[in-house]
């Protein structure tokens, strides 16, 4: 039996720039995953706009399908920031001055931020007197904890940092404490070099003999594929999962990158500061994305020394040295200039091992040899060099987006 199947949440997201594509929710996705984690099931997500019958409607609709309702939005000090207002009349409350939220403002206008106090910051301190307050150690907006007809209901900023703070410090442990909710089981792996639907033709026989508690989920994203098992029943036995995840291990072997739920540039740093190597990027088509997927992680420093984004053909020859006589013969777009770039920021930087790509984004600069999408990804190291390119269909943010994971995956395979 299911322990958890009859724990079900929703996620209520609070804003007009949500509604028009302003701002990209974010938060539904994160807290999703972290209440997955937990063993807690999000049956809905819905967003509404800064609309006080709209929330109000969603608030009394959810309550009849949830037992925990995760609100985030709407708790700003300016006039479109309804949800307290809105909370303290659906929960029948009033309005008080909680002293240590007012004490956290204060704190962190006059001391950290150096800036007056104005009445609205002071207003933020003001909260439901029916509701258990969640401090925010990361910003001045508290959040709030009430429960109606044995009803969860967590009111949290929409700042994705401070939502995230009160998650970890305080709504999660609450509820594991609250509905004695244990772990659902998962085994991750990454694949590269292979689509969806020839992975999911290879699992056919695979599939069909997994127990019906074990599920397999096809995860693509970018020129990978991350195939994920879960156990339903979050059994204390893992045995099972362990099991069946092995078996997986080794129908697809020959693209499994690692048998871990991590990304593809994590894969390289794992590998960088395990045989204590540097890289440098050279970088023409990304612009500079490559870069961008090392320095995103904390601790890049110990391996990724920099980049240069050699957009234009004097870049590569003045700050690479490409020779000019390469590019006048072969072109900024092939092997000869992508391998000379790569030799040149290694060489540049004294690092271990130096990455470069060129190719042509779109959505013009297509010719019939080199149509938009073509990509050369070149490698240097001091015991090789190395290129291969790829062709790739879509818009120019994907095709960026594309071309930086595969130059990852072919450091991958080079570097040993």
């Amino acid at each position: 039996m299911d322990l958890n199947k009859h724990i079900a949440a929703t996620i209520i997201t609070i804003g007009d720039e949500l509604l028009i594509g302003q701002t990209i929710d974010t938060n539904s996705a994160w807290i999703a995953s972290s209440l997955n984690k937990i063993g807690i099931t999000i049956k809905r997500r819905v967003a509404v706009g800064d609309e006080w019958d709209a929330i109000w409607q969603s608030l009394e609709d959810e309550g009849k399908l949830a037992q925990i309702i995760l609100i985030t939005g709407g708790l700003g000090p300016t006039s479109d920031d309804i949800t307290k207002s809105l909370l303290c009349k659906f929960f029948g409350g009033k309005l008080v001055t909680n002293q240590g939220a007012l004490d956290n403002v204060v704190d962190i206008f006059t001391k950290k931020l150096k800036r007056p106090l104005l009445e609205r910051n002071v207003k933020q301190a003001e909260v439901p007197d029916n509701c258990i307050i969640i401090q925010n150690k990361r910003g001045t907006a508290p959040g709030m904890w009430f429960e109606k007809n044995n009803v969860i209901y967590v009111s949290m900023p929409g700042v994705p940092h401070e939502m995230k703070g009160m998650m970890d410090d305080y709504v999660i442990p609450e509820l594991i404490k609250k509905f004695n909710v244990h772990p659902v089981q998962h085994r991750t792996l990454l694949t590269a070099g292979i689509g969806e639907s020839f992975l999911a033709e290879k699992l056919t026989d695979f599939e069909a003999n997994l127990p019906a508690n074990i599920k397999l989920a096809y995860l693509p994203n970018y020129g990978m594929v991350r195939l994920r098992l879960t156990d339903l029943q979050s059994a204390s036995d893992l045995s099972r999962i362990d099991e069946y995840f092995q078996l997986l291990k080794l129908k697809v072997q020959d693209f499994m990158v690692i048998d871990d739920d991590v990304s593809m540039q994590e894969v390289i740093a794992r590998k960088l500061l395990e045989t204590g190597r540097s890289i440098a990027v050279a970088e023409s088509c990304t612009g500079g994305h490559i870069s961008q997927l090392f320095t995103q992680m904390a601790g890049s420093s110990q391996y990724f020394l920099g980049s240069v984004v050699s957009y234009s053909n004097e870049m590569k020859q003045d700050a690479l040295k490409v020779p000019e006589q390469i590019i006048q013969e072969y072109g900024a777009v092939s092997s000869q200039t992508v391998e000379a770039m790569a030799e040149g920021v290694r060489k540049l930087s004294n690092a271990d091992l130096g990455l470069a790509t060129s190719g042509i984004m779109g959505p013009a600069g297509g010719t019939d040899a080199k149509p938009v999408g073509f990509v050369w990804v070149g490698f240097s190291s001091k015991e090789k060099t190395a290129s291969t390119s790829f062709q790739f269909r879509f818009d120019r943010k994907r095709n960026i987006e594309l071309t930086a994971i595969s130059a990852l995956d072919f450091l991958r395979k080079n570097m040993g």
